[in-house]
């Protein structure tokens, strides 16, 4: 019989500590209550003695969000430990996530210190905690690196002292799947009163192991998975929320189910990445933009045949409305055939054929290849098309301060200009062109790459508009970015069904 994994968000704590993505508090409630609807068990939402505003984001986190256990990070003092329950008053149900270093290194090169002066600072801390708040959770860090007997021994300790969750990271991401599955198993085997807490995984991906040392956890006992949305955290990230719960919903032979609400993943990826501003990577498992999206022709036939030949799960599971088949010079005849039935054409297989060989000098020149490239290539008229090219753009201003810009673009065979001013010359231009098309977008995803260096740097701009619940990309390169930018959003929104 399956039993409950407890999902334990840190996002707003480990995840915030990447540099650069630190929220305000108003930022970190949008975040919490996107993460409440998700539905994480345990919201980690801050570190309250590191700074006021963290303080105060956890004690305005805990008024504003209902469901979730709200947990606050402290060190083994106990000064940190007072200040965390103060800032969790609020709390519906409150935690304290206390611990110290157990690890040689940490013990001789951190706390220099000895082990019986880390064990008394362990069991002083949980028991000054669990008279503060409902339910107490130690953390052993840097448990992958530590000696077996001593990590055995004080996590006895802090469980006789009141600790309620036991906490092993693999704090350096340095473990071996099959090595971090020995330590829980281990602690689970040896650990005299382990039936009076959950043991908790917290692995980061150094080694790009994270999610393999959580599951592996798992498979030995661990009950509580502490995890990020999109596996950001300090240095190379920490386990990925959406990666251990989409292994398990997609592995019935792994026993825990999970309370997440699967279809919200990739609605709240996007909040999380557009408030820290941190870009996800394309080819980033569940949330990526590519993760459901198929170029190869061998992948497509395939897919298009039946889903499942190369998905292994829908995409509609984690709130992505569908698989992308995108026309690239690795396309095949059953992909192009496919997008030229969504246009509204069949061809014998004869005509097809010859099709596809203009289609493949075109995909070679073009690399990503739209609507409007296709009725080309099929030698229709496009001028009577609602088509868009952009002819000229004007701008003044700079990026962080209001700038102005007018566009002039062809629709068809009508010429439409207008105008626009916004929070820099990019924001100014875009307005511009909304004002223009009939479709109501929204801008999902805005990234600049450098594609060469130098004084005439030419870089590179991808755009995700969402259009009806449903994700159009656009791409243009131009040494100037408010050019590029222009041409990518152009680019998308003649991918956009016609009107």
């Amino acid at each position: 019989m399956s039993e409950k994994l407890w999902i334990f968000d840190t996002t707003l704590r480990d995840g915030e500590q990447v540099p650069g993505c630190q929220l305000d508090t108003r930022e970190k409630i949008v975040v919490a209550k996107a993460l409440e609807e998700l539905g994480v068990d345990i919201l980690e939402a801050g570190f309250p003695i590191s700074s006021p505003g963290d303080f105060n984001s956890v004690v305005e986190i805990s008024k504003a969000v209902d469901k979730p256990i709200i947990c606050a990070l402290s060190r083994a003092v106990d000064k940190d430990i007072e200040v965390a329950a103060q800032a969790l008053r609020f709390a519906k149900k409150s935690r304290i996530h206390t611990g110290i270093g157990v690890s040689g290194y940490h013990i001789q090169h951190k706390l220099r210190s000895t082990p019986e002066a880390v064990m008394e600072k362990a069991v002083r801390a949980v028991k000054l905690a669990r008279n503060l708040v409902e339910e107490v959770e130690f953390y052993a860090e840097d448990a992958g690196r530590a000696d077996p007997e001593f990590l055995t021994s004080i996590i006895e300790a802090v469980i006789d002292a009141g600790a309620r969750i036991v906490n092993i990271p693999d704090t350096t991401g340095y473990c071996l799947p099959e090595q971090y599955g020995n330590i829980i198993r281990h602690l689970k085997e040896s650990v005299s009163n382990i039936d009076q807490a959950i043991i908790a995984t917290h692995c980061h991906n150094d080694l790009g192991l994270a999610t393999a040392n959580s599951l592996s956890g798992v498979l030995n006992g661990a009950r509580q998975v502490e995890v990020t949305m999109n596996g950001i955290g300090e240095r190379a990230g920490n386990t990925s929320l959406e990666e251990v719960v989409m292994a398990i919903r997609s592995h019935k032979e792994i026993p825990v189910y999970t309370d997440i609400n699967t279809r919200k993943i990739y609605e709240t990826s996007r909040i999380i990445s557009k408030l820290m501003n941190m870009p996800i990577q394309p080819n980033k498992a569940i949330v990526g933009r590519n993760a459901f999206a198929h170029s190869s022709g061998i992948h497509q036939d395939g897919v298009l045949k039946n889903r499942e030949n190369y998905e292994i799960m829908d995409p509609k599971d984690v709130g992505v409305e569908e698989s992308s088949i995108v026309l690239t010079a690795r396309s095949g005849r059953a992909a192009l055939k496919h997008h030229l039935k969504l246009l509204g054409f069949e061809f014998d297989k004869e005509k097809l054929d010859e099709i596809y060989e203009d289609f493949l000098v075109l995909a070679d020149a073009k690399r990503d290849i739209g609507r409007k490239d296709l009725l080309a290539l099929l030698g229709e008229h496009i001028e009577n098309s609602p088509f868009i090219s952009l002819d000229q753009i004007a701008y003044q201003g700079k990026e962080g301060e209001e700038a102005s810009a007018s566009v002039s673009l062809s629709i068809g065979e009508e010429i439409k200009q207008g105008s626009s001013k916004g929070n820099g010359p990019v924001d100014a231009v875009i307005k511009s062109i909304k004002q223009l098309i009939p479709h109501q977008v929204v801008l999902d995803e805005f990234l600049i790459q450098a594609m060469t260096k130098g004084s005439d740097d030419t870089c590179k701009v991808h755009m995700r508009l969402m259009h009806e619940g449903k994700p159009y990309h656009g791409f243009g390169s131009e040494t100037d970015i408010v050019l590029a930018s222009a041409k990518a959003f152009v680019d998308a929104l003649n991918k956009l069904p016609v009107k």
